[in-house]
């Protein structure tokens, strides 16, 4: 009871000292410095919010349309007995979905005779009711998901284009790689366009075609290899969920998300990290600044620091009052800044239409001035319309990260700096005074 008694009063003697030294600094330069380096760990921390944030939308949006459209969080292939199988990926509570298909290369003409490479997946006609994440990043923009009969096609909006597809229209899959059983060219494989479907990932736009399993079966050949996609209800378990299904069937191949995709996800990764460390280099420049601001006011306060040390008080009790200090600066800073940043990244479509008009108006401003005549071709940037419909997505270990780490650059700033405390000799201070 006497340690905690002792400790409540030593944090009440530093929070006092501080309070009274910030009495003193309200004006004058030291309070301009205070004022600047709240102010830089509050912009640090919402720009820093703000920009991982949008980034993670960006890079989600090709994420998720991957995962769910192409290369699912599991893929497993070289099955024995494939009903078996299924009903144990169904008993599993961490498996959402399970979806059989075929995947062959194909060289494609439409009726109006140009032609394009294409990926040709056949897969199960109902999939749009039994997979929910693929119905969702699968989204149709002319004619329906209709793959029930078999000589039906589903084609990426950007595919249809570069071949001249239309829906109601037929196009062949004139080359088709598959089993040995089958042709490889031929002019009999023809499919009637039913829907043409857009998705975030322009790769998967320009390259993909769904047809019916059935489909498949008939053109790919029976010797085709037809694989599982398997989505988990948390992706990041994937390697967890590998090695219990290794136990239970040690033939199997199985292959996370993270090896198909290895170079994709992993240029993601190195683009978000590289741009973290850049806009980190805001907290350095705001440790530098804290750190010459806390020099100087120990400086200013060598007096002070002499008489509380002849009072009584020890130096790394003193010291502690400038390591309080900066901890509230750190503190005064970074909350402010937590929430500027997440009430931008909630009203992000907001932001920028709204940078969007204000740029054209001091566009269109300045451009009355100077070019009266050319006003009539200014317009606003429809950029800043694309950035607003990809919504920002906030990761809570990361914006908590940042928020600390925005006090632990002011702290650590103020320890260094208030080192210096402990070469103060009070005998030598008096008697200059």
């Amino acid at each position: 009871m006497n340690k905690k008694h002792r400790l409540f009063s030593s944090l009440k003697w530093i929070n006092f000292v501080s309070k009274r030294f910030s009495k003193v600094d309200r004006s004058g330069r030291t309070a301009v410095t205070s004022t600047l380096s709240s102010l830089g760990v509050c912009f640090g921390v919402l720009a820093l919010i703000v920009v991982i944030s949008v980034m993670n939308g960006f890079q989600m949006e090709f994420i998720d349309a991957i995962m769910e459209i192409s290369s699912y969080h599991v893929r497993v292939s070289e099955i024995g007995d494939m009903d078996e199988f299924v009903d144990w990926c169904n008993s599993d509570k961490n498996v959402k979905t399970v979806v059989p298909f075929y995947e062959a290369q194909g060289l494609m003409l439409s009726s109006a005779g140009q032609e394009g490479a294409a990926l040709v997946r056949a897969i199960d006609p109902g999939v749009m009711e039994k997979d929910p994440g693929f119905a969702k990043e699968l989204k149709m923009i002319s004619g329906d998901f209709d793959l029930s009969e078999d000589d039906y096609i589903i084609l990426g909006n950007d595919l249809a284009s570069s071949i001249g597809a239309k829906t109601g229209g037929t196009v062949t899959i004139f080359a088709l790689s598959g089993s040995s059983d089958v042709s490889l060219f031929s002019n009999q494989r023809s499919f009637v366009v039913k829907g043409i479907f857009f998705s975030n990932y322009a790769d998967i736009n320009s390259a993909y075609s769904f047809v019916s399993l059935d489909a498949g079966k008939k053109n790919f050949g029976e010797s085709a290899r037809q694989v599982l996609g398997i989505k988990i209800k948390d992706s990041n378990k994937d390697s967890a969920f590998i090695a219990k299904l290794n136990e239970k069937y040690p033939d199997v191949k199985a292959e996370s998300w993270r090896s198909y995709n290895r170079a994709f996800f992993g240029a993601l990764r190195i683009e978000k990290n590289m741009l973290m460390l850049l806009v980190f280099l805001i907290f350095v420049v705001v440790a530098i600044n804290i750190y010459n601001g806390m020099r100087r006011m120990v400086y200013e306060r060598r007096e002070e620091i002499a008489v509380l040390t002849a009072l009584g008080s020890s130096k790394r009790s003193v010291q502690t009052v400038f390591i309080y200090k900066g901890f509230m600066t750190g503190v005064t800073g970074a909350l402010p800044g937590l929430i500027l940043g997440l009430l931008i990244c909630v009203n992000m479509r907001s932001v920028f239409l709204f940078l969007s008009k204000a740029l054209y108006y001091v566009q269109y401003f300045i451009t009355m001035i100077t070019a009266p005549g050319n006003a009539y071709m200014m317009q606003e940037n429809p950029m800043f319309r694309i950035y607003a419909s990809i919504p920002a997505r906030m990761v809570f270990s990361e914006i908590i990260l940042i928020f600390f780490f925005g006090i632990f650059a002011s702290l650590s700033a103020s320890w260094f700096a208030s080192r210096q405390i402990l070469n103060v000799t009070v005998a030598e201070v008096l008697h200059d005074d």
